[in-house]
């Protein structure tokens, strides 16, 4: 059985299914996709992204805004810790920096990333980071805002070993997505290889980033099954053992009620 520790469902192509989420969802348990988190980006569409997760006890959610959503509403910390609450939510996020697509005074970006710190901590949930050309605020804001408290992931990995050791450090999880299959992810590749078997999740960020043989196509969770099988590949193991593993870390990391 196989998680998919982070995708957004709200967001994929149902038009293979017959535009029916819950076609989608058989085929999800046929390929032994046994839970999925669903990860907001926004909180204008997050009612929406409830709705269609209800009745399927598989899947739970996040809640928050991505570093690069503008024009939108940001929370507080106490609007992040209300709607926090709800019972399919567990965790934080998708929160975190990127450099690569924001430009000028990023302040309100790291004030944004504080907050979602700080809403977690409250919470007691882990926090979902995206971190993009900003390695080093990152790790600072995570070391300054004491965030091991909770701890969480470092979503779709694109770093190098140096900066998963530091992620670790701080209580961080690592999660490679389709990206390490790509032929040009060497430092990528290298951390998969050298990561400890209890600190690591595998995941999809679908409908984005789809794995080879898909690349540049739409993504979709039943894909996370070639991440596993190419982490084993480098790890020299079986796909049985990183699904284990990755399945075991998840439930390590979120605590289900």
């Amino acid at each position: 059985m196989l998680i998919d520790s982070h995708c957004h469902l709200d967001r994929i192509d149902l038009a293979p299914y017959q535009n029916d989420f819950s076609c989608f969802m058989d085929e999800a348990t046929h390929s032994k996709i046994e839970h999925l988190l669903c990860i907001a980006i926004d909180l204008e569409n997050y009612p929406a992204m409830l709705d269609l997760i209800d009745g399927f006890p598989q899947i739970s959610a996040t809640v928050g805004v991505h570093p690069n959503t503008q024009d939108c509403h940001d929370p507080s910390v106490d609007e992040l810790v209300g709607l926090g609450q709800n019972k399919r939510v567990i965790g934080i996020g998708e929160t975190g920096l990127d450099y690569f697509r924001s430009e000028g005074d990023l302040e309100w970006q790291q004030q944004r990333f504080r907050n979602h710190i700080r809403a977690a901590k409250l919470l007691k949930k882990p926090l979902i980071i995206h971190t993009r050309e900003a390695k080093e605020d990152t790790l600072r804001i995570l070391a300054e805002e004491n965030a091991g408290e909770v701890g969480g992931i470092i979503h779709c990995f694109t770093e190098d070993w140096a900066f998963a050791q530091k992620a670790m450090d701080l209580n961080f999880y690592i999660s490679f997505s389709g990206i390490v299959t790509f032929n040009n992810a060497k430092e990528i590749k290298d951390t998969a290889k050298r990561m400890p078997a209890d600190r690591f999740l595998i995941e999809t960020d679908s409908p984005y980033l789809a794995p080879v043989p898909f690349r540049g196509r739409t993504n979709y969770p039943t894909y996370v099954r070639y991440v596993a099988e190419h982490i084993a590949e480098l790890r020299g193991t079986t796909v049985n053992k990183i699904a284990d593993l990755s399945t075991e870390n998840f439930y390590t990391l979120f605590k289900f009620n």
